[in-house]
């Protein structure tokens, strides 16, 4: 289990660290606070401070068999192994980001049908869903705004990996199964006090309560199929 710092605190934006490797502006650190782009989710941009320069840090992803994040950064640099570095976090894009993804997985408790795909963006997020009765997105945006005014707090834990195949329902997703292989998944939950609103495996960065969302806009629900049907949502500020 890679237990890195936006795990431990999604909220952190500052962090020292130590440099493990750098080749062709791909930077990997000993540790890190950028989320690395995946689960619809895309990867932390921000900054590096190094001996008085701050080098921009374009994306973060995983090296080829995921292993390792790296850290793309926009200009050359010759760093060795063991320099000591700051990562500075680009936070409003990131509180963004963590705000649409929290209000996808809202949309997964309004809606009990499978997800058949998701993407969370800066300015729009969406989720498709194989919906089995149709959705008036009026009513939909209403009840989304309804319960993040309510409030839930958000909590991780990690789990054995064989919870999945004793309880597969708890994968929402019919396209992508979360990634296995390190023995642990993480899973996502949703509750107000002991009301469950949402339980899935999730890896991306989330809030500490749902009341952080603030105002959403369903501006449109469109069809990507007979049944399949992607829902898009914004938030208002």
């Amino acid at each position: 289990m890679n237990m890195y710092q936006f795990y431990q605190d999604a909220y952190q934006t500052v962090l020292d660290t130590s440099v493990v490797s750098l080749t062709e502006q791909r930077l990997i650190l000993a540790d890190t606070i950028f989320y690395p782009h995946g689960g619809g989710q895309p990867g932390d941009t921000g900054a590096l401070l190094v001996d008085g320069r701050r080098i921009d840090i374009l994306d973060t992803r995983y090296n080829q068999d995921r292993s390792q994040i790296e850290h793309h950064l926009a200009e050359p640099l010759t760093l060795e192994p063991g320099t000591q570095v700051s990562l500075q976090l680009d936070w409003d894009r990131r509180y963004r980001l963590m705000r649409m993804h929290t209000c996808l997985h809202l949309l997964c408790h309004l809606i009990k049908d499978p997800v058949t795909g998701g993407n969370v963006g800066e300015q729009q997020s969406r989720a498709e869903f194989d919906l089995t009765e149709p959705l008036d997105k009026r009513v939909l945006e209403q009840q989304l705004n309804d319960l993040i005014a309510q409030g839930a707090e958000v909590s991780t834990e990690w789990l054995p990996e064989s919870v999945l195949d004793e309880q597969p329902d708890l994968v929402r997703t019919m396209s992508v199964q979360p990634p296995r292989g390190q023995g642990s998944i993480r899973m996502v939950r949703i509750a107000r006090n002991d009301y469950l609103l949402d339980y899935q495996p999730c890896g991306g960065t989330h809030l500490r309560n749902i009341a952080e969302v603030g105002q959403v806009r369903v501006p449109s629900i469109k069809s990507k199929g007979k049944q399949n049907k992607r829902i898009n949502i914004e938030l208002v500020d």
